[in-house]
């Protein structure tokens, strides 16, 4: 049994970096595993870093705890792999 939460991505999905009380939508999402995020951001995090974000994909809503894993392609074409951690209790 996965201890990652399901992600329904039936309808265009959202992703917000939490922070605090405040979250930011930084992200453009290109795809969504129960692994994965690729996504486009004019940010570059930094490979290793980790985030709390919240998926949105209706009609679900999940946060999550991810690491940056790599960055992939050209600068004005660049695409950001955000690896989802296993939830902890």
């Amino acid at each position: 049994m996965s201890s990652r939460p399901a992600l329904d991505v039936a309808s265009a999905p959202r992703v917000f970096v939490l922070d605090g009380e405040r979250e930011h939508e930084v992200f453009d999402v290109l795809s969504i595993t129960d692994e994965l995020l690729r996504v486009r951001s004019p940010l570059l995090f930094e490979v290793g870093e980790e985030l709390q974000v919240r998926v949105e994909a209706s009609p679900t809503s999940s946060n999550v705890t991810v690491r940056v894993r790599a960055h992939i392609g050209s600068t004005d074409a660049r695409v950001t792999e955000l690896e989802i951690l296993p939830a902890t209790s």
